[in-house]
């Protein structure tokens, strides 16, 4: 083995051991920010609305924001590294023939770049849900209402599984990255690459991510169950097969939750 390979070789496994230990770390820190929010409040309609949405005592809106974006960013860390490892991986492999000598700083950049289009996404989230547990909170009528709307964002989620923007964007997604786009030698091109890879992959995994937000998004074994799905998405040999098969589980579910919301009313 040459002193290129072994240099190689060793660089891929520096890389392969950060992201376990940014996986482990984010996981283990999902867990302890979710045991510190559980519980919640109950609303009209025989639901709890998540402590996510909810200002803790003496905490200005900054703050709580802030905090959910960090917990957000950690959430994702651990949801996504199993399935983006892959993608870095073959970006790694394009780029090392031009630019060994910065290759572990642009994966980092691109890496970097890939979860702060996950960050934007969670502002929007938060905003989002701090909006309708407002509304919530204010109208009765809409407060009961959620059990069914939420199984209506169960048929979404399911659908947009069903849908060919769907299985484009899961193809992108497992193909990236082409080598023509992601060849480059400058820190610009990794964090164009990034953005782009978390741009396609939001979308591949919108469904899933509505799943999130209404079970809640401080829900470790719903997080684990999406995380699995999303990977498994990324690394099955037939894996739009396996995204239909999961959008019309979810249809299903929702069509059960609507038939229960509209027994309680």
């Amino acid at each position: 083995m040459t002193l290129t390979s072994t240099r190689e070789l060793a660089g891929g496994r520096v890389f392969l051991t950060i992201s376990a230990f940014l996986f482990i770390a984010s996981a283990a820190g999902t867990i302890c920010w979710c045991s510190s929010m559980s519980g919640g409040m109950v609303m009209p309609g025989g639901w709890t609305m998540s402590m996510t949405w909810m200002r803790m005592p003496g905490q200005s809106w900054a703050a709580a924001s802030t905090s959910f974006l960090a917990m957000c960013t950690a959430m994702m860390l651990a949801m996504m590294m199993p399935s983006l490892v892959p993608m870095l991986l073959n970006y790694r492999r394009c780029v090392r023939a031009r630019n060994k000598s910065r290759l572990s700083l642009l994966t980092a950049v691109c890496g970097t770049a890939y979860f702060f289009v996950w960050a934007v996404f969670g502002g929007v989230a938060f905003t989002l849900g701090v909006t309708l547990a407002r509304a919530e909170m204010h109208s009765t009528v809409f407060a009961r209402s959620v059990p069914f709307l939420t199984g209506l964002v169960w048929l979404l989620a399911g659908g947009i599984q069903l849908t060919s923007c769907k299985a484009r964007q899961l193809a992108q997604c497992r193909l990236a990255p082409a080598c023509a786009e992601a060849l480059g030698d400058g820190s610009q091109n990794a964090v164009l690459h990034g953005v782009r890879l978390g741009w396609r992959c939001a979308l591949c995994c919108s469904g899933f991510m509505l799943i999130l937000l209404v079970v809640g998004a401080m829900n470790p074994g719903a997080m684990a169950i999406i995380a699995a799905a999303i990977t498994v998405e990324r690394l099955a040999s037939r894996p739009a097969i396996l995204a239909r098969a999961a959008g019309v589980a979810i249809i299903v579910a929702g069509a059960i939750a609507i038939a229960r919301a509209v027994g309680a009313v």
